[in-house]
């Protein structure tokens, strides 16, 4: 539950913030979005990991 209030408290200021919004239904920006998530995972010890240039150039040489 805390994310969601989070994730409402923050879209709330944004959207009281930002002047350019009409009256319809908007997607909670993506910034806004990590940031929850990235408080989340710091109150939890957790740390996301970078990939290595090696990884990356793995992970991008698969094709379909």
């Amino acid at each position: 539950m805390d994310m969601t209030f989070a994730l409402q408290a923050l879209s709330l200021e944004y959207m009281l913030n930002d002047t350019t919004l009409t009256g319809k239904v908007y997607n909670v920006p993506e910034i806004i979005d990590k940031k929850v998530a990235t408080i989340k995972l710091n109150s939890l010890g957790v740390e996301i990991d970078e990939l290595t240039e090696e990884q990356n150039v793995y992970l991008n040489s698969w094709q379909i």
